[in-house]
């Protein structure tokens, strides 16, 4: 602690936490087709499928980045 050491090395894994999390979820956005015209037309397909993309890459970064 008094080095900064784990508030360094916990920084760098929030950032990289962050930032496959949005990749993820872009990536996964792009393959289901959700776009902004679905969300125009069915705002609650829309939330339903976006809520399932987000727990879903937030378990895939769970396993890959925070308990690996």
């Amino acid at each position: 602690l008094t080095s900064s050491k784990l508030n360094r090395y916990l920084a760098d894994i929030d950032l990289q936490a962050s930032e496959r999390l949005e990749r993820l979820t872009e990536q996964m956005k792009r393959v289901q087709g959700i776009t902004e015209q679905l969300k125009a037309e069915n705002a609650l397909e829309w939330v339903r499928r976006m809520n399932n993309i987000r727990e879903c890459v937030r378990e895939i970064v769970k396993r890959e980045i925070i308990f690996a």
